[in-house]
């Protein structure tokens, strides 16, 4: 004889029909006709291999092995239908996360005390931790090594999503008194002067040097420093000429007492961004932690917060 196969089907009529102790009682409960019940004994017998309800008297009863099941098949249900059921919007009072976020040295300058203080003071059970960009960053989404990103997001993984939050222009950055700043700032001017770049990667040219090549100029460059931290602070200690981002470096710049002036030419505007994997769309913590950040942008950047619809974009 072929055996009955188990499944979720056969445990909720289970359940039903020990809780209710009778056929057409749990009929009425799953809206089932009292044959497609009794059908339905018939296959929970052949499964379990034991009669599960027989007939005592007037009424039906369980048999030992029913009642010695009967715990675990409702415990069964219960998680069953949690693990089927859409989950709700987490309280943050009451969230427990572990949440990794990649990001850049101004990234997380400029947003991890706002995290770390204003949101957790809500969220006590949240831990943040921040960790610096590496050189392969939506890996890091797919391996599951970071929760989030943010950066300036150029070519992201096909799956990877990407919630722009800010746009900012590059300007140029000096120490007080520096001889750049005692007349226009020209591009003749500019590529004379000793530059110092901010590049993760130790690049040693980028736009700026195409924009002056165009013009037959070239500029003198000192080296390279990971991070823009570091890169300010060889700006204040000399002669070198940098290149920070206006409003995300600001907290930066400002506390360093360094000045900055806006550029002889055009370069593009900067997109920073939040990224994230596909397996936390649906995930209301993750949610919610996208929803920190947003907030926490657009009260630092008023001005230059990203509008972009949240959750939707998708690179």
């Amino acid at each position: 004889m072929r055996q009955t196969q188990p499944s979720l089907d056969l445990l909720i009529a289970l359940d039903a029909l020990l809780e209710e102790g009778s056929v057409s009682a749990a009929a009425r409960r799953l809206h089932l006709s009292e044959p497609a019940m009794s059908r339905t004994l018939g296959r929970i017998r052949r499964a379990m291999g034991d009669p599960v309800l027989v007939r005592s008297g007037r009424q039906m009863v369980p048999t030992p092995r029913a009642l010695a099941v009967h715990g675990e098949v409702r415990a069964l249900v219960e998680a069953a239908r949690r693990v089927l059921t859409p989950q709700e919007e987490p309280d943050p009072a009451t969230l427990e996360r572990r949440f990794v976020i990649m990001a850049s040295d101004a990234m997380i300058t400029a947003l991890s005390v706002p995290l770390l203080t204003e949101v957790r003071a809500a969220a006590p059970g949240v831990r943040f931790h921040f960790i610096p960009e590496g050189h392969e960053d939506e890996p890091a989404l797919r391996r599951g090594s970071a929760d989030l990103v943010l950066a300036a997001i150029a070519d992201p993984e096909p799956e990877t999503r990407v919630e722009p939050l800010l746009v900012d222009r590059p300007v140029g950055v000096v120490r007080p008194g520096h001889p750049l700043l005692d007349g226009p700032v020209t591009p003749e001017r500019l590529a004379a002067a000793e530059h110092v770049i901010a590049s993760r990667r130790g690049r040693g040219a980028g736009p700026v040097d195409e924009l002056l090549a165009a013009m037959g100029l070239s500029r003198r460059v000192a080296g390279s420093v990971p991070t823009f931290g570091a890169m300010l602070l060889a700006v204040r200690e000399s002669e070198l000429v940098g290149l920070t981002a206006e409003r995300l470096t600001r907290p930066m710049y400002e506390a360093l007492g360094l000045v900055t002036f806006p550029l002889p030419f055009e370069l593009p505007e900067m997109t920073l961004s939040q990224a994230w994997h596909p397996r936390h769309d649906a995930d209301p913590g993750h949610a919610w932690l996208r929803a920190q950040v947003r907030n926490v942008v657009g009260a630092a950047f008023p001005e230059t917060s990203g509008n972009a619809a949240p959750d939707d974009r998708k690179a």
